[in-house]
């Protein structure tokens, strides 16, 4: 099969994107989706979405991991948004379809604000947090985010008896001050770090506001290895937060064909 692709990046999270809008490539395999995100003999990307058409929303984000998974992206998501608006779609105020229900977001120019789904259940393990914001992930904290390996780390934590069997993401978390995180993330799926997680940066803002205090409507600035992105929230109590939004750029890399 030959796909007609468009590649983006969200703060270096980067993805094949395919319009789906007439259902061409409903019949994609994993297979093929393997071929297109592998870096050496495919287009390569940390995962491949396809938009299509939702009959309860503007579209619909078909997301898959590198290696064929399904999960929710949030840079991944972000990035289908602008991708979207090159498809025909307004998307300065729109909603779209995803394999955890509906969401909503916004683009003005190349920043993309993303309303992710509530939380209401974080588990505190020893001195660590494990929660789902689209997709499970464990956080540590630690003073010196360069003095640990998040390869070796996230390696430990994945494939665990606990998680071997779902997999985790897991990311290592800084804070520099009371408003700012340095995080890094290695993802299931991909099965190595990524330069960013929109997911993960979303679970590091929430296990930090839980760590340290931070009540009510907040925005925290997070630094990943790709970029800089921002998560706003508002904390109901003691583990309940709503108006989640994940923002920052998503952007367009290149354009091509292949055969898969």
């Amino acid at each position: 099969m030959k796909i007609y692709f468009s590649k983006y990046q969200g703060t270096g999270n980067d993805f094949v994107m395919l319009d789906n809008l007439n259902g061409y490539y409903d019949g994609l395999t994993i297979e093929q989706i393997q071929k297109a995100c592998d870096r050496r003999f495919g287009i390569g990307a940390d995962g491949l979405i396809k938009i299509n058409r939702s009959y309860k929303a503007d579209f619909e984000v078909d997301y898959y991991n590198s290696d064929g998974s399904k999960s929710f992206c949030g840079n991944g998501a972000r990035s289908a948004v602008a991708f979207a608006e090159t498809l025909g779609i307004n998307v300065q105020n729109t909603t779209f379809d995803a394999i955890d229900g509906l969401h909503t977001a916004s683009k003005t120019s190349e920043i993309v604000a993303l309303e992710m789904k509530d939380v209401t259940s974080i588990e505190k393990l020893d001195s660590n947090y494990i929660l789902n914001t689209g997709s499970p992930h464990y956080i540590q904290f630690v003073e010196d985010i360069l003095s640990k390996d998040i390869v070796q780390f996230g390696k430990e934590i994945r494939y665990s008896d606990r998680f071997k069997t779902d997999g985790i993401n897991v990311n290592l978390v800084q804070s520099t001050s009371t408003f700012d995180l340095i995080v890094n993330t290695y993802e299931r799926g991909v099965e190595d770090e990524t330069l960013s997680c929109g997911t993960g940066v979303t679970a590091a803002v929430l296990a930090f506001a839980l760590n340290s205090g931070l009540n009510n409507q907040n925005t925290v600035n997070v630094k990943v290895k790709g970029g800089n992105l921002k998560v706003s929230f508002n904390r109901i109590n003691h583990s309940e937060f709503k108006s989640i939004q994940l923002i920052g750029p998503a952007e367009f890399v290149f354009k091509g064909e292949m055969n898969v």
